[in-house]
């Protein structure tokens, strides 16, 4: 295929240089092809940039959802290589779970898929273009969304390990089209495109039209709109982050409950939004907000409030505000661990292992004893160096500040039936010892889920 250069000033090699001159990558430029009309213009103009063509890599993502696409990645592949740039298929499955819309699990499998690309220093470009932002922003107008929704699409966003460009946002569709027929380029169209169930669909096909012959600009001053709530979200955010250092306990990614209650209810709100920024969760709703202010801060000390949300549990334990993963606990149950294997796992993502300590238990003693690891019944009680008398474990918890929660999951480790060590806090009298190079003493490791990355807004399609 012969590339033609003769390109208007929207659409040029210029601009995808100034766009990725801003980025400063240093590794691959992936290309995010469909085979739709945006993505093989994008392709086309980084094709016609002889200092990228030996970075490029067009990478199609094949969803499975429907019979036609069998056919597309095939035609990208034979586009991709008339062109002479590196092509690449991904599989994703993109079933939707409870609770998710279709293009919601089409969109987060195709954009987790490109995050496992990426390295530090590439860039994964993408078509979308003005009308795409006006969409994404009715979309989430209709949804009664705050300025984070109202923003839209932001034309760069670190991704990754590297950073999502969106070159053709500020792009009329129209100039897209234009490119494409001036260029004869040959592009796949998705005939679901055409069913109006989706809502963005119904939007593009049904709402939009209408609209545009009252306001022929529409798409031009909405996307102004959404830059002006970038703008104040800015500052909002600064705010915000000011106020949320005062209260964030960066060692457990809490929120400090007491500090938190010298703030208005304006400014809980807005620490309350942070704090999900901060651990990578979606923006929550404003129903979910202040059912967290009300249900779980505003709490008393003895209650032990819980909400659940994207597969994480709000909680509440003395003066700590908590965000954990909401785990599928397995029953515990006794576990011999042989006494020459370093590292047990014992279920629920936890794991121990034994290393060599200056304090601890004598080395000897552990080699020669039946090990076994437990769970709390109830009623159990050790002795500790340092200390005169037996305490329950229960009281021992309470003055450590160990949350109800992780009590349960705390492993006790018994040598020969006598309760030597819990978790990898305490170590019983019976067993202490201080020896330079005689002695081990357990780690207790767990591991935790990550949050899923605050996409929700910042990838719509």
């Amino acid at each position: 295929m012969e590339l033609n250069i003769k390109v208007s000033f929207l659409l040029s090699s210029q601009l995808i240089e100034s766009v990725l001159t801003l980025a400063n990558p240093v590794g691959r430029i992936y290309i995010a092809y469909s085979g739709g009309v945006d993505s093989h213009v994008l392709l086309h103009l980084c094709a016609c940039t002889p200092s990228l063509k030996d970075k490029i890599t067009a990478v199609y993502v094949h969803h499975g959802l429907q019979a036609a696409a069998e056919a597309w990645p095939e035609h990208c592949q034979q586009i991709a290589a008339a062109l002479g740039i590196d092509f690449k298929v991904l599989r994703v499955n993109a079933g939707a779970a409870n609770g998710q819309s279709p293009e919601e699990a089409a969109r987060d499998a195709r954009y987790t898929a490109f995050k496992t690309l990426l390295k530090a220093g590439d860039v994964l470009l993408v078509g979308q273009h003005r009308e795409d932002q006006l969409e994404t922003v009715l979309l989430q107008l209709f949804r009664g969304a705050g300025l984070a929704g109202l923003s839209g699409m932001p034309d760069r966003m670190p991704f990754g390990q590297g950073m999502l460009l969106r070159p053709f946002l500020n792009v009329a569709k129209q100039t897209i089209n234009d490119y494409a027929s001036t260029q004869q380029l040959s592009w796949v169209e998705d005939p679901t495109n055409q069913c109006s169930d989706y809502d963005r669909n119904f939007l593009r096909n049904e709402v939009l039209p209408l609209l545009k012959q009252r306001w022929p600009a529409i798409d031009k001053t909405v996307s102004r709109s959404a830059a002006h709530c970038a703008e104040a979200l800015g500052l909002v955010n600064e705010i915000a982050e000011q106020f949320f250092e005062q209260v964030f306990n960066q060692a457990d990614q809490t929120l400090i409950i007491s500090q938190l209650h010298l703030k208005s209810l304006l400014h809980q709100k807005l620490i309350i939004r942070q704090w999900f920024a901060q651990i990578g969760l979606k923006m929550p709703s404003q129903d979910l907000v202040g059912r967290i202010l009300d249900e779980v801060v505003g709490a008393n000390e003895q209650s032990v409030p819980l909400i659940s949300t994207q597969g994480f549990e709000i909680r509440r334990y003395r003066d700590k505000l908590y965000c954990l993963p909401q785990a599928v606990i397995e029953i515990q149950q006794t576990k011999s661990w042989s006494n020459h294997q370093r590292l047990i796992n014992i279920g629920n993502h936890q794991a121990l292992r034994w290393i060599e300590s200056p304090t601890g238990i004598l080395a000897e003693h552990w080699h020669a004893a039946q090990i076994e690891i437990k769970f709390r019944s109830g009623g159990e009680k050790i002795r500790l160096y340092g200390r005169t008398g037996h305490h329950s474990l229960k009281k021992l918890f309470q003055e450590a500040g160990i949350p109800p929660w992780e009590r349960e999951q705390m492993p006790l480790i018994y040598l020969n039936g006598c309760l030597a060590a819990v978790g990898d806090l305490w170590i019983s009298a019976e067993f202490y010892a201080e020896n330079p190079t005689a002695c081990v003493r357990v780690v207790w490791q767990r591991q935790e889920s990550d949050p899923k990355d605050n996409d929700e807004v910042a990838l719509v399609d």
